[in-house]
């Protein structure tokens, strides 16, 4: 049985906008559909990027996942529930963590929120020592158990949040936007993190991200939603496949020189010395990468990913 199971999941907002008439201001009733017949199943154990723009029904998805959104029609179970009717059932076998927001006590010490959640969960306390005594090392938080969470940093305060939300041992992790304004070694620790617990505990993860590399690192599939409707579920390498979307190669050379020449890649822009090379999201960087240091005399380069605005934009205009 699928640990997530969606079909045909809709949800509805009425939203009343006032309008000019001839005799004033008039309120006119609309329909504004968020979710809109999205299907999909995850099964236990799968790492999951459920991605799209700004305001595609991202975090409506999952509201309802969590219970806290009721669906306006469709079918939707979690880990054998209905969310929106059980939710407190629901809520001792999931974790939710959001980027923007935290689920800590602002004012307490980072050790005296994680005992109040031992509390509320009723987790025995063999395994919460347990389990709390893993996620202090695997995330490096032993010298921030007696700090107040308002003096954590962003990143140590998301991995504060993320201990927090797997304390209980949910069968399942909402991610929402976990790397936002995170360095990139703070991102690289918790990806790693993220990797571990899936392998040693086979904790189900669900991503919503605008940032490509966190599902590179982690996910194996895609859920694309725009416009509330589904409109991918494959691979990463499908999905930059489907849409054709590139990936640039930004190279400084030592001296000015005409439009470099390689294999697999294309000049799209010169700008004295620096270089805009194209080349396919699917393809591999370390081909053209060598060619340009065999061929040239390279100061620095770098490699920016495709937007995943971008992608879905791709998407559409092929289609």
């Amino acid at each position: 049985m699928s640990l997530i199971h969606a079909h045909d999941l809709r949800r509805t907002f009425v939203v009343r906008r006032k309008t000019a008439g001839q005799r004033g201001l008039r309120r006119q009733r609309e329909e504004v559909h968020a979710v809109h017949g999205v299907t999909f199943s995850v099964e236990p154990g799968e790492m999951v990027g459920y991605i799209g723009p700004n305001g595609a029904g991202k975090s409506t998805t999952i509201k309802m996942l969590t219970g806290i959104l009721v669906p306006s029609s469709g079918e939707l179970t979690v880990a054998g529930v209905e969310p929106s009717r059980h939710r407190t059932e629901l809520a001792r076998k999931i974790g939710v963590v959001f980027g923007q927001r935290t689920t800590l006590w602002w004012d307490l010490p980072l050790r005296d929120s994680f005992e109040l959640l031992q509390r509320i969960y009723a987790i025995p306390r063999s395994r919460y020592r347990e389990n709390l005594e893993t996620f202090v090392e695997l995330l490096d938080l032993g010298d921030l158990l007696d700090t107040p969470v308002r003096q954590l940093s962003l990143g140590q305060r998301m991995r504060g949040d993320i201990t927090a939300a797997l304390l209980h041992d949910p069968q399942v992790l909402y991610l929402d936007e976990p790397t936002i304004g995170l360095d990139v070694i703070s991102k690289g620790r918790l990806r790693e993190f993220l990797r571990t617990l899936n392998a040693g505990r086979g904790t189900t993860l669900l991503l919503t991200t605008h940032d490509l590399q966190d599902i590179e690192a982690l996910c194996d599939r895609v859920i694309v939603i725009d416009h509330g409707t589904l409109v991918y579920d494959g691979t990463l390498a499908g999905l930059h496949e489907h849409g054709g979307s590139s990936r640039t190669l930004v190279v400084d050379l030592v001296d000015e020189a005409p439009a470099i020449e390689v294999p697999g890649a294309s000049v799209r822009r010169v700008e004295g010395p620096r270089q805009w090379l194209s080349f396919p999201a699917d393809a591999s960087a370390a081909p053209i990468v060598a060619a340009v240091a065999a061929s040239y005399s390279v100061a620095d380069l770098s490699i920016q990913e495709p937007d995943i605005e971008d992608v879905i934009r791709q998407l559409y205009s092929r289609s």
